[in-house]
């Protein structure tokens, strides 16, 4: 229990310095990808800025770690703050946990169910996509041959990816690109599913409502 309140309190403490570092991370690299002239030293910088906050994040994740006293099982066990450690741009992802703990000290209702589901959904989809374009872009501009020539084909291309669409117009002709593109295509799969398992499910619940509030005589939804 003493591991359990010490993780709590770190948590509490970090949860905000660590998602303004998330922003800051983010910011740093797309200033570095997307800014062509940007003297050196400004390079220099959000270079610096991009490894000192990995760095808080590897730290963090080492405390949480330390804390849990779980061994090895924390790596599973903690999924999301592993995958945070690989890309810390995904922690504004824990906004919508926070937002549940205030809630609930508060006296608020938490979030439903499927209102989380799409929460996170929406949420990983505007990060990943945003990263996912930018880290294909570095990869693929100046290549030979390479269809993805601006920042601009880099969105569409990761739009479609992200949708499973998958035109074909463009597509990433370096070795880290196409790391970049399964990496993406893993996770459009994985968040259609989410989303439309929760909205299946929703609508599975306001069906058998209504068929419910139907066989006791009452209009459905009353």
């Amino acid at each position: 229990m003493d591991d359990d309140s010490r993780t709590t309190r770190w948590e509490r403490r970090t949860e905000v310095p660590l998602a303004v570092a998330s922003m800051l991370f983010l910011t740093s690299y797309a200033i570095r990808v997307l800014a062509h002239g940007l003297p050196e030293f400004w390079r220099s910088a959000c270079l610096a800025v991009t490894l000192g906050t990995w760095t808080l994040f590897a730290l963090d994740y080492t405390v949480r770690w330390r804390l849990s006293g779980s061994g090895p099982r924390f790596v599973t066990a903690h999924w999301l703050d592993t995958v945070v450690l690989v890309l810390p741009l995904l922690r504004p992802l824990r906004v919508v946990k926070v937002y549940e703990t205030v809630r609930r000290r508060r006296g608020g209702p938490r979030l439903a169910l499927h209102a989380r589901v799409i929460t996170y959904a929406g949420l990983a989809v505007a990060l990943l996509g945003f990263a996912g374009a930018l880290a294909v872009y570095q990869q693929e501009r100046g290549a030979p041959g390479a269809t993805i020539r601006t920042f601009g084909d880099a969105v569409w291309w990761t739009c479609a990816t992200l949708a499973t669409v998958g035109y074909g117009d463009v597509a990433p002709v370096t070795a880290a690109g196409r790391v970049v593109a399964v990496g993406l295509m893993a996770c459009g799969l994985a968040l259609l599913g989410a989303v439309t398992g929760s909205f299946s499910s929703w609508l599975l619940q306001v069906f058998s409502s209504e068929e419910g509030g139907g066989a006791n005589g009452k209009p459905p939804g009353g």
